[in-house]
């Protein structure tokens, strides 16, 4: 009779969501709040002066420059917290938002998916207990963000940034994540499998960047159908209008008792939308091993490729404007001297290829990763009691991993190349930045080489592979505006690839990185072929 109560065993659950956590949500938090602060003090290093506040701001309030940030009322008074919610309020929101789906279908339908949850609903856990708990500990994980943010942010004691705005940007971090929670909590009913479930909630997410964007430039209604339009609209550090979060509160509401009501009307590990029946053969390519990963990794790479050809479109479409934007702002220039150039467009964009291979690294841990999902869910043990060598499964993983990271850069490169064209009224930008891309496919490949290496030798510490995007994206890029020592870029393998184009083509270091690659691969694999599977 006890298992009938909806919430019992919900304490019990959101303690043991925390115990596997305990690692992943700290991570989470320290990443926020320290890109949080550690952004507003290299504001107030490239922006200190109202002179340079003032070019940025005019630089901002372009088309793709609003696109790209957030509302043009944050311009009317540019100071330093006016600028950390019109540059990174948005930004951030899409962050959280990822934080708070990957958490909920993490502990919900993954947890279903893998039969875990049924073995656990056989004792005493009531039917609701498993999204609760999962709420619950999301819904806290975004009230404690959004207090760090505020200590961390307000007792900066910088320009422009006063506790009550502090406060309200840390609150509005949290009704980001709490409705992007919501969301999930919805889509974890509709489909049985973990990634479909990640995949709508992702989609929504980024669906409500687009209308915000799309509002932003012209049709300000648009940006009221966005929860990022509703926490930029609380006009932080300006006005500190806090009505425009009821609205997130009321649809994470809204959201979440959706879940609970279609919940109900659906069987333990079932979905309400019906998978469609599968051919009654399969073909040709899914009865190979490289066919088979490539299936598997299908939705990622289409949706990331996507992805990174509207980054480099947005990227290129403010290249035109880079010596006007840049002007005046004394750190980016002595970064532009140094990388040099023939151009202040061509230096910024060496400087911006830098991000759009960083951003790409993270598709292929996310990638690499993989292989450890199979293995983790029991559906690698299977495949490998068949003829199926492990060498040749985790090599075929890995070779759509290599060939994927060739995707990422070439839509990528495509996109800033087209549109930094377009921008500049250079047509030659187009292969020029498409090459400049493709030159990181080794410092990508590396990337791909550790996770397997880590993946073949220590399974349980396959995460680590994160370092290398983080450690590349703070050396890599806020390295050269903040002048860091050399040696520090030496260590990412991305600081030894030419920056074209203005670089020449060293084609020895690239070289040396595929070496490495290979060498960190065929480790892993043969590491792989001699542990045990299923190592948890």
């Amino acid at each position: 009779m006890t298992a009938t109560i909806p919430l019992v065993g919900t304490w019990s659950l959101a303690r043991f969501i925390l115990r596997r956590d305990r690692v992943r949500l700290p991570v989470w938090l320290a990443a926020l709040t320290l890109t949080t602060v550690a952004t507003a003090r290299s504001f107030q290093d490239l922006y200190g002066d109202a002179a340079n506040r003032a070019q940025v701001a005019k630089t901002m309030g372009t088309p793709a420059g609003l696109a790209m940030t957030g509302p043009e009322h944050y311009l009317t008074d540019y100071t330093l917290g006016a600028m950390m919610s019109h540059q990174m309020l948005g930004f951030m929101a899409i962050m959280v938002g990822l934080m708070s789906v990957l958490t909920v279908v993490r502990h919900t339908r993954a947890e279903e998916e893998t039969g875990r949850a049924e073995l656990v609903r056989a004792n005493v856990v009531g039917r609701h207990a498993h999204l609760t708990a999962a709420l619950a500990v999301v819904a806290g994980t975004n009230l404690l963000l959004a207090l760090l943010i505020t200590l961390g942010f307000g007792g900066l004691g910088l320009e422009g940034i006063t506790w009550p705005g502090a406060l309200l940007y840390g609150v509005a971090h949290a009704a980001a994540g709490l409705v992007f929670a919501g969301v999930a909590a919805v889509a974890v009913q509709i489909t049985e499998h973990s990634r479909g479930a990640s995949g709508l909630a992702l989609a929504a997410v980024g669906v409500a960047y687009v209308l915000r964007a799309a509002g932003d430039l012209g049709n300000g209604v648009l940006s009221w159908l966005s929860p990022i339009g509703w926490v930029q609209a609380t006009w932080a550090f300006l006005e500190n209008r806090w009505w425009p979060l009821l609205l997130a509160l009321t649809l994470t509401v809204a959201l979440v008792a959706v879940g609970f009501g279609l919940s109900t009307r659906r069987d333990v590990g079932a979905g309400l939308r019906q998978p469609r029946p599968g051919a009654t053969r399969a073909s040709n390519g899914l009865v190979r091993p490289v066919g088979f990963a490539l299936r598997l990794h299908r939705g990622l790479m289409v949706g990331f490729g996507v992805a990174m050809l509207l980054l480099g479109a947005a990227y290129g479409s403010i290249l035109g404007e880079a010596e006007d934007m840049l002007a005046g702002i004394e750190v980016f220039q002595d970064a532009i001297a140094e990388i040099g150039g023939a151009t202040v467009a061509e230096s910024f964009a060496s400087m911006i290829m830098v991000i759009v291979a960083i951003i790409a690294s993270i598709y292929v841990v996310m990638a690499s990763l993989r292989p450890r999902g199979e293995e983790n869910a029991g559906r690698a043990e299977p495949v490998l009691v068949a003829s199926l060598s492990r060498a040749g499964w985790l090599g075929s993983h890995l070779a759509v991993v290599l060939a994927g990271s060739a995707v990422m850069m070439l839509a990528g490169g495509a996109g800033f190349g087209i549109m930094g064209a377009a921008s500049t009224g250079d047509a030659a930008m187009v292969g020029t930045l498409i090459g400049a891309a493709l030159a990181y496919l080794p410092a990508l490949w590396v990337t791909a080489g550790v996770a397997v290496v880590l993946y073949g030798f220590w399974p349980r510490a396959v995460m680590v592979a994160w370092i290398v995007p983080l450690w590349s994206f703070l050396v890599g890029y806020l390295g050269q505006i903040l002048q860091f020592p050399d040696w520090l870029n030496d260590l990412s393998p991305f600081g030894h690839v030419p920056q074209l184009p203005t670089a020449d083509l060293n084609v020895t270091p690239l070289v040396v990185l595929t070496g490495l690659a290979v060498a960190l691969a065929a480790a892993g694999v043969v590491a792989f072929g001699k542990r045990e599977v299923n190592v948890t």
